[in-house]
């Protein structure tokens, strides 16, 4: 009895614990592909860095430019929950091509492009109708709880994923380690066809609808001052990860595989985040918890250009920058996606999460440019200093507007509910 009573309330309920179930099984396959199918472009086909460079860009793609689109479709829409399962079996058909494709001797970069980008415009699709159900299966006063389950879901794919895809790669070559992949897709679609939610009813499709998300975000001050933090640290810490890996061998020398190693180590600080969330959220309140967030996950990364001395030192250093970023972006991001559950209007919330997720993603392809252009002109280390101190200030774009003083999240009618 006791052992049951410290299960989560959440997933004690059959509804939301086969909707987390398939979320944490689909989160594990999508870091197996994002490892096995760069392995494929490299060990099979040979690719050179342009090659990998436009792999990256086809995957890249479709958030920046479906969003938008697909947010506005997706409101419109009675069940959102019959698209997330389309997408999820197409994405398994889409992924089962290569290890086919590789059987018969006919796998080719231009295949990989294709199934990169649609794999990029289903998951697209996939989690603009997810924001949609996700509300349809929790109650306000339990949005924090649920994020922190599925984003403990993400760190532990992350932590457990880049391993688990390796070995697979190794032992099944990289084009049938994504077979894996496949079944992770058809899981999840089995387990959303188990649920049947009461979702909000569609959208009417009047003038603006397609651009109605936009402005939503550009009028709600604080979503508006949300957007600002989030898309300044999107640029700022892409210029960071682009160069990261290639400071921490060449200037810091330490190897790759070491460097693995620290990295999967610093990730555990994700899981401790998620788990710890819902206890910070009660303590300083959900604008608390944002503010904590944001310094959280990027204040910790200024080690890394701080760095010197002998190599264990480095190495400490950087897990525990790692570590402790890892431990602020679940903090912020769990705050910061129960805030936009409970503030954004079930008639525009795809749109509007659609625009956000826009927007934001247009930053990352900025940064990382940035980060190239400004690592080659002054030195990589500089540019490491530009990068985490930009983003440290993002949270700047908050103190002025209501976020930080809300203790509680909104509910619709204007009133509030606990939070925890």
């Amino acid at each position: 009895m006791a052992l049951v009573e410290r299960v989560p309330a959440l997933l004690r309920e059959r509804t939301f614990r086969r909707y987390w179930t398939g979320q944490t099984v689909s989160l594990a396959g999508d870091q197996i592909s994002l490892i096995a199918i760069p392995l494929a472009a490299v060990l099979v086909l040979g690719a050179d860095a342009t090659a990998m460079g436009l792999l990256k860009t086809a995957e890249l793609l479709p958030a920046l430019l479906l969003n938008l689109p697909l947010g506005a479709w997706a409101d419109r829409q009675a069940s959102r929950r019959r698209a997330m399962i389309a997408a999820d079996i197409a994405r398994a058909v889409l992924v089962l091509t290569l290890p086919v494709a590789y059987a018969l001797d006919a796998l080719t970069l231009a295949q990989l492009y294709a199934v990169a980008f649609g794999i990029g415009a289903l998951t697209v699709l996939f989690e603009v109708c997810n924001v949609t159900l996700f509300v349809a299966l929790v109650p306000t006063e339990r949005y924090v709880q649920a994020n922190a389950l599925v984003n403990g879901s993400r760190s532990m794919a992350w932590l457990a994923g880049p391993g688990v895809g390796g070995l697979l790669v190794q032992f099944l070559t990289a084009p049938f380690a994504l077979v894996a992949d496949a079944v992770t897709y058809l899981v999840s679609a089995g387990y959303l066809a188990r649920i049947k939610p009461v979702e909000p009813a569609p959208a009417p499709v009047v003038k603006g609808h397609f651009t109605e998300g936009l402005r939503w975000v550009v009028r709600e001050r604080s979503m508006r001052a949300l957007f600002a933090a989030s898309g300044t640290v999107q640029f700022f810490n892409l210029m960071f990860h682009t160069l990261f890996v290639l400071y921490a061998t060449t200037e810091l020398g330490i190897g790759a595989g070491l460097l693995g190693l620290v990295l999967a180590a610093g990730a555990v600080g994700g899981l401790l985040g998620a788990a710890w969330s819902g206890a910070v959220v009660r303590r300083i309140g959900i604008g608390g918890s944002l503010v904590a967030g944001f310094l959280g996950f990027t204040l910790p990364l200024v080690l890394i250009p701080l760095a010197g001395g002998p190599l264990p030192l480095l190495v400490g250093v950087v897990f525990v920058a790692e570590f402790l970023s890892c431990v602020g972006v679940m903090i912020v991001d769990i705050a910061a996606g129960s805030f936009q559950m409970a503030a954004i209007p079930d008639a525009v919330r795809a749109r509007v999460m659609g625009a956000f997720r826009t927007l934001n993603h247009g930053f990352r392809p900025l940064g990382a440019l940035a980060g190239g252009l400004l690592g080659t002109a002054i030195g990589l280390r500089p540019t490491l200093w530009i990068a985490t101190v930009g983003a440290a200030l993002a949270v700047l774009w908050l103190l002025p507007s209501p976020l930080p003083r809300m203790r509680e999240l909104p509910l619709k009618e204007g009133e509030s509910v606990p939070v925890g």
